[in-house]
């Protein structure tokens, strides 16, 4: 009884030690994401507004907003030469800063921010990231017709990047950090913290994560704070809309979300044919970005609402009247041109604002245009202008979520928000099957990472096999006989044996089922099998999945370029390695800490 009682004691001791030992880890854990969310999403909040700043005031001292041409409308010839030198000039520090200082030699985005966070290889580094954001600044600041979102993204997750590299002894650091930097960024931008949570779910995780919930809405909310209640920083546009008016006009939203996808498709067109001009037609990459200021510049003079992000432009669509019909499908039509010759030259920037404001003048020339086809009462421009804007820029960023909180979270308004989503979903239901997910898929797909077929797949695809790579295996020269081979596979205990030259490359494999009856004294190249499935360097854990379809045999030879053996991959281990990403990808997506 005694005894019984010692083991009862050393058992509730044991119990309690671990019952701290799990205490103290969860408050750690606790502790150390929330300091990280805070400081992750103040940093990046800061940054954002800092950028934005910097964007406002090249704008002002370079005569490429609205009320810096106004101001100096008495000089003509200041403002002329201004309009065609800025964005010239801006283009070639651009592409000079790009090809010497970026490794990447291109400017970094979103689809680098997903690829860190999807993807445990190295990001770029911190000098490419500072240099693609001073290039960002000088596309922006001299009146490229590119957006200010996509750097913004970029540029939250390079901090987020940072902390991943901390040893803090978090799982999936790195890519909650990265989601963390992302979301404070579009919180700030937008104030719309909600709208910040989601589109780092939506659009750089690409799924909603228990693990990643909390921290992620942390710094969310502390974007929001600092832009909104520390800075007190402008709405990006004020509307008035009471009431969608009449129940038939939802019929008329989703129609003009189909015409957005339209709309998204022709600017995926142009994105792609404006990159191909530039490389067939311009051979040093680094003069790329000049000629398109230069064009832009050029336009600018005949239709000065081309220049730069446009937000003036953007909050005049609202307005009945600031526009004519005619007006808005020439603005429309130059900004759509000019934004694919911008980031097809080379120009860094994002596309976000962009489609935001190709898509606002569309919805209000939708507006404007539908009473003369459809003589019906409407709700006014207000409402079609809003549509407009969320549907092309979903169909073009790939965040249907995200672009519907933005109009609540602005707006505040319930029925311009269920509009909005009408045009959205039907802009979305199009554009997914014509032109995939969003432009960032497309690009990250052309780099060899395809979300297309889910991200399971994608990060199966970076994962190389060669990592499970065994050097326990049986090898024959090509000059023995079949009875050396039988003998040394039965001692080995195998079934297979690797046939190699004196080079070390695979000439073939030969397997015991099929040598047992061989006479022994028979070269054992002739009973060698010529056409077997190989691995290389490069075969992903994906890939391996698929070439094992139909195998037999124990194990899989890999091979380097020049045919030598390197090793081999057991069936078991192919198997093993699927089964462990995916279940790390699982326990991402459902643990709560």
């Amino acid at each position: 009884m005694h005894k019984v009682n010692i083991e009862r004691m050393a058992n509730r001791d044991f119990t309690c030690s671990m019952d701290r030992g799990g205490v103290e880890r969860i408050v750690y854990q606790i502790s150390v994401v929330t300091v990280v969310a805070i400081l992750v999403g103040a940093a990046a909040s800061l940054a954002a507004i800092g950028f934005v700043d910097a964007v406002h005031y090249l704008n002002d001292r370079l005569l490429i907003s609205p009320y810096a041409r106004i101001q100096a409308d008495h000089r003509s010839g200041l403002v002329t030469a201004a309009t065609l030198i800025v964005p010239a000039t801006g283009g070639l520090i651009v592409g000079l800063v790009v090809h010497f200082l970026v490794r990447e030699k291109r400017g970094l985005a979103p689809p680098d921010a997903i690829l860190a966070a999807q993807t445990s290889g190295p990001a770029p580094g911190i000098r490419s990231g500072l240099a693609s954001t001073f290039a960002a600044l000088v596309s922006l600041g001299s009146g490229a017709s590119v957006g200010q979102y996509g750097p913004l993204v970029y540029l939250g997750a390079m901090f987020g990047n940072l902390v991943g590299h901390l040893r803090l002894n978090l799982r999936h650091q790195r890519s909650i950090a990265i989601a963390c930097g992302v979301a404070a960024a579009i919180s700030t931008a937008f104030n719309a913290p909600i709208a910040g949570l989601v589109f780092a779910h939506e659009v750089i995780l690409r799924h909603y994560s228990l693990r990643a919930f909390a921290p992620v809405t942390v710094a969310a909310a502390t974007g929001y704070i600092i832009a909104n209640v520390i800075f007190d920083r402008p709405a990006l546009f004020l509307v008035n809309f009471d009431r969608v008016e009449h129940s038939y006009e939802f019929v008329f939203f989703a129609l003009e979300g189909v015409m957005c996808a339209g709309l998204a498709w022709v600017f995926m067109v142009l994105l792609r044919l404006s990159a191909n001009v530039a490389r067939r037609y311009i051979a040093p990459p680094w003069a790329r970005p000049a000629v398109a200021g230069l064009i832009v510049g050029l336009v600018a003079l005949w239709i000065p609402e081309v220049l730069g992000i446009g937000q003036e432009t953007l909050r005049f669509a609202t307005i009945e009247g600031a526009f004519g019909i005619g007006e808005l499908a020439l603005i429309i039509v130059a900004k759509l041109v000019l934004t694919a010759l911008c980031v097809g030259f080379g120009f860094v920037g994002g596309v976000f604002s962009p489609a935001l404001l190709i898509g606002i003048l569309f919805g209000a020339f939708y507006g404007l245009v539908l009473p003369y086809v459809a003589p019906v009462p409407h709700s006014g421009l207000v409402v079609y202008a809003i549509c407009g804007m969320m549907a092309l820029a979903s169909s073009v960023i790939g965040a249907p979520l995200t672009t519907i909180l933005i109009v609540f979270e602005l707006t505040r308004s319930y029925d311009l928000t269920i509009a909005a989503m009408v045009a959205v979903v039907f802009a979305n239901l199009i554009s997914y099957r014509v032109i995939g997910r969003s432009l960032f898929d497309l690009q990250l797909r052309a780099r060899g990472f395809d979300l297309s077929l889910g991200r399971d797949k994608a990060i199966l695809e970076t994962h190389r096999i060669r990592d499970y790579l065994s050097r326990e295996f049986t090898s024959a020269s090509d000059r023995e006989t079949v009875g050396d081979v039988r003998q040394r596979l039965v001692e080995d205990h195998r079934s297979e044996a690797m046939i190699l030259n004196q080079d070390g490359e695979l000439l073939g494999v030969v397997r015991l089922q099929g040598i047992v009856n061989s006479h022994a004294d028979a070269p054992v190249l002739q009973a060698a099998i010529q056409s077997f499935t190989t691995f290389d360097e490069d075969t992903s854990v994906w890939q391996s999945m698929e070439m094992l379809r139909g195998f037999l045999g124990e194990a899989v030879p890999l091979v380097d370029r020049s045919g030598r053996l390197q090793g081999v991959v057991p069936e078991e281990a192919v198997i093993r390695a699927y089964l462990e990403i995916v279940h790390d990808l699982r326990e991402e997506e459902n643990e709560a800490a």
